[in-house]
């Protein structure tokens, strides 16, 4: 009953300082941090201020409930000592957010001390900024973590958890890189108020001005770039850690999120106005004590962890199971590599062959963009960094899918199901591949770039492969979506733009996706069969697999006449598309009138010829 009581104290606790956490950012927006002067703890020279204007009470009530919630958490530390042994997390956590209170106080009277208040725009508020916010999270996440172990989560463990700690505290950094921008961001509009975003855009490219002006537009693109990170983890803990807290959880960051997003939007549009500023600031808070618990759910001893076959074991630490917890003597465990990888294993956990594809309309976009050669630095950039992206979609892929692959004869002898390469190890290289992508298209191209190759990759790993592709009959249609963003990417690397024509790229390869994917799933449906995956011929049949191979087809073809009718293409695009497309529906027609295997591979292998010179002859007759 008292660890019921100090659990909703603890809570409570949480609650007050996130309430005081809004009115200091009232303090900082209305710049009223110098409202009680450079007097600290006295306000003006008084304990209490004599008829106070406006801005001596906003600083001075911000003084007093910040007061009053540093006597909570003293008595939050004082009563986990009571009511808990040594050594129990709960006294860890109320440990570290008397710390943090205390630096807390500290910063907040060496900005008024040291004058780093009102409309000052030194370095070195903008420095303080920053570190006082990060500092401020600490304190909010200590602050959950008390409040989560006395409700009676489980002490969480880093030792042995793998990929999944590495993903939970690379969010965790990216959070704290996002707050620090923020801090920033928000100085800014204290300090330099706009009246439109198309001021705020204007002033931040103007050489000369000041540094604060131009940082804040950086924010926007940190956020949406941390964002999607934080969507693609969250999907991949949630799946390899698949507790009832982690999977509300990762469902929460997603929410979370998309609402932030919404209101971040908001923020910009009306230049930063106070009732955009405190929700966004509220759901930033929220975002990161949910990612916050988030660790400590999936990370929490006796968490249950995803085994390859897709059996859900318990953590063997704690005994529990113990039974179900063996594995067969003739398997090995999920997460173990007998090792002996090669580079060819690593180059192959990328899948190469599928990439050439990918890679190849990403490139000739750029040809189709610049109308003409792009640039040899850019295109060479673009194609390591479009390879890489593409590559860590592909080895994420490979350790979901690992227990299917196991089954299936096309893909038995992938690195990650010989085990020569471990999961562990195959997320590890994911992520190098991932980050590295995105800060090369960034530096090479532009942020577009950067944001629509990872674009790419969430929508391959969370839509197709962890959502659509074990549940749904047309998976491939809509995940295979994915396979659409490549010349996106290469149209965006040269013109840091999409135009229409752009998206006609897109959709072309949406709507010749099901063509190419049915064909092959044709020539080896018993494979997906046996694995349960509910592949188009699998559940409806053959003869409805290719009558939906020949509508495709008909969609391709209209689709990809659309950029003539716009006056993008003219004569060498003309006499192309009409014999490629001739060719599809000849080939559709025939596997139609003759569904053999032999007509199946034929459609298979010229719907990647007919996807490749389809593509030339656009940049060919761009180039014209």
């Amino acid at each position: 009953m008292k660890r019921s009581r100090f659990a909703f104290y603890a809570w409570v606790t949480l609650v007050v300082t996130l309430g005081v956490i809004l009115w200091g950012d009232v303090v900082q927006a209305t710049g009223s941090g110098d409202g009680c002067g450079a007097h600290w703890p006295t306000c003006n020279g008084d304990l209490l201020p004599l008829a106070p204007g406006v801005a001596t009470f906003i600083e001075f009530f911000h003084r007093a409930t910040s007061g009053l919630d540093f006597l909570l958490v003293v008595g939050l530390f004082l009563w986990s000592r009571r009511a808990f042994p040594q050594g129990n997390p709960v006294r860890l956590g109320s440990g570290a957010a008397l710390a943090f209170m205390v630096v807390e106080s500290l910063v907040g009277a060496g900005l008024v001390l040291f004058r780093l208040v009102g409309q000052d725009a030194s370095l070195a508020r903008a420095f303080v900024a920053p570190v006082h916010l990060l500092n401020t999270l600490l304190l909010i996440g200590s602050l959950a973590l008390t409040a989560w172990w006395a409700s009676g989560g489980a002490l969480l463990r880093w030792r042995g958890q793998g990929a999944v700690a590495w993903a939970l505290g690379l969010g965790f950094g990216g959070l704290a890189v996002l707050a620090a921008s923020g801090a920033v961001t928000s100085l800014g509009d204290a300090i330099f108020p706009v009246h439109s975003t198309a001021e705020a855009v204007g002033r931040a490219m103007t050489p000369g001005e000041h540094f604060l002006v131009r940082l804040r537009v950086l924010h926007p693109f940190i956020a949406v770039s941390v964002g999607l990170y934080l969507v693609l983890a969250a999907g991949l803990i949630a799946y390899l850690r698949p507790g009832l807290a982690t999977r509300r959880l990762s469902r929460s960051v997603g929410v979370l999120y998309l609402i932030q997003l919404g209101m971040g939007f908001l923020n910009v549009y009306f230049a930063a106005p106070l009732f955009t500023q405190l929700p966004h600031l509220l759901l930033a808070d929220l975002l990161w004590i949910n990612w916050v618990l988030l660790m400590a759910a999936a990370l929490a001893v006796g968490a249950p962890r995803r085994e390859m076959n897709g059996e859900v074991r318990q953590d063997p630490e704690t005994g529990l199971n113990s039974s179900a917890m063996t594995p067969p003597p003739e398997s090995v465990s999920v997460h173990a590599g007998t090792g002996g990888a090669t580079w060819r294993d690593y180059l192959w956990l990328t899948k190469p062959r599928v990439i050439s594809l990918l890679l190849f309309t990403t490139l000739a976009a750029m040809l189709i963009a610049a109308g003409g050669w792009p640039g040899g630095w850019l295109f060479l950039w673009v194609a390591v960094g479009g390879y890489a992206m593409a590559g860590a979609a592909n080895a994420i892929n490979m350790v979901i899918d690992r227990d299917i692959d196991a089954r299936m004869n096309r893909t038995a002898k992938r690195p990650t199901v010989t085990h020569k390469i471990s999961s562990r190890d195959a997320l590890i290289f994911a992520s190098v591949l991932m980050v590295g992508a995105f800060v090369l298209l960034w530096w090479a191209a532009n942020l577009l770039t950067a944001l629509l190759a990872l674009s790419g990759l969430l929508w391959y790993v969370l839509v197709y492969t962890l959502y659509m592709k074990r549940r749904y009959w047309n998976n491939i249609v809509i995940g295979g979506a994915a396979g659409a963003f490549p010349p996106l990417v290469g149209w965006a690397a040269v013109t840091n733009d999409l135009s229409l024509f752009a998206i006609y790229l897109f959709a072309i390869i949406f709507f010749w996706t099901p063509v190419h994917f049915w064909a092959l799933s044709l020539l080896i449906k018993d494979d997906y069969a046996r694995v349960g995956v509910p592949m188009l011929p699998v559940v409806l049949g053959e003869r409805v697999t290719v009558v939906q191979i020949g509508l495709y087809a008909i969609l391709t073809t209209l689709i990809s006449l659309m950029p003539l009718l716009m006056g993008e293409l003219r004569m060498v695009y003309l006499l192309s598309s009409l014999v490629l497309n001739g060719l599809l529906l000849l080939r559709s027609v025939q596997l139609y009138l003759e569904p053999v295997r032999p007509r199946a591979v034929s459609l298979y292998k010229y719907s990647m010829l007919y996807l490749a010179l389809l593509f030339v002859a656009m940049a060919v007759d761009r180039s014209l």
